[in-house]
């Protein structure tokens, strides 16, 4: 029996490639609503939307699980604006694991490295002490809990510095930068795990086949990212060298000299030890994903 997954914010970089995933595989039914089609702080319309999405899953014989791709995650904005974040990273995902635990439907729920203080010295298992120090990461951290406690059949998918040929990130970010300005300054002493959405994508699939067929991992709390580690400096000099571009264009810098105004973790990179010891298949290396992405989605890539 196929999987069917609907995805509550199907229309960001995520949800579109689960889309794709999905809508590629034979058999396969996908309903990937943006927010304003289905409003994840609509605790009713989300009641209704994961009960219909079953019983047409269940009458077609396949499968149903919820991945949610939906969440706030402007972690400037935020600062400004937490009545906004927590509504969606942890009020709507309440009333989304509630939904998929009333309906029976397996739930993979998307986090982010934010949850953790930022200041390890080795990659964070999923286990490890948790302390965001931005709201952003304590919306999603409250989000977590919610899932974790709400009686569904859930998974939290711990992921970090994803990238697509859609929405706002770093890749496409780097790839206009490169056109409009001879020299980019890039901050060399944040560290973490670039990821592929597509590949991040894949794995949540996996995991999603697994879940469906009631064999998911006992862990609840996994990590997902590509392997390895880079600063954003390193990585923009990788998407430089995957425009053509000079990677020497891009110039080192600290965080001091980059200020924001919310502090971004020193070190995130996750640890796909628990991902693997589930039986699920490690992401490939970063830099081999970045060459990928280029491959596959080099136009949109290079497009603002």
């Amino acid at each position: 029996m196929t999987v069917a997954v609907l995805v509550p914010g199907g229309r960001g970089q995520l949800g579109s490639e689960l889309s794709r995933l999905v809508s590629a595989r034979p058999g396969g039914m996908v309903h990937a609503p943006g927010s304003a089609e289905l409003d994840i702080t609509d605790a009713e319309a989300l009641a209704d939307a994961v009960d219909s999405f079953a019983g047409s899953a269940r009458d077609a014989e396949l499968r149903p699980v919820v991945i949610n791709a939906a969440a706030y995650t402007a972690v400037d904005a935020a600062e400004t604006d937490a009545d906004s974040a927590r509504r969606l990273n942890a009020d709507g995902a309440a009333a989304l694991a509630e939904a998929c635990r009333d309906a029976g439907v397996p739930l993979l729920h998307v986090s982010t490295d934010y949850v953790f203080p930022g200041d390890a010295d080795r990659p964070y298992e999923p286990d490890d002490e948790t302390g965001p120090s931005t709201v952003y990461g304590r919306t999603k951290l409250d989000g977590e809990r919610a899932v974790l406690d709400s009686g569904a059949r859930a998974w939290v998918v711990r992921t970090a510095w994803v990238y697509g040929a859609h929405g706002r990130n770093f890749v496409r970010t780097m790839a206009r930068l490169s056109a409009e300005r001879d020299v980019v300054s890039v901050v060399d002493d944040q560290i973490g795990s670039p990821t592929w959405a597509a590949d991040l994508a894949g794995g949540l699939l996996e995991l999603a086949g697994l879940a469906a067929r009631r064999r998911g991992p006992e862990r609840r709390v996994l990590h997902c990212t590509n392997s390895g580690a880079a600063s954003w400096c390193e990585f923009a000099r990788a998407v430089f060298a995957e425009l053509g571009e000079d990677p020497d264009r891009v110039r080192p810098c600290t965080s001091a000299e980059f200020p924001s105004p919310t502090p971004r973790p020193a070190y995130s990179v996750l640890s796909g030890r628990a991902w693997q010891a589930s039986g699920l298949t490690a992401l490939r290396p970063w830099r081999d994903a970045l060459a990928a992405a280029f491959a596959a989605d080099g136009p949109k890539l290079r497009s603002s």
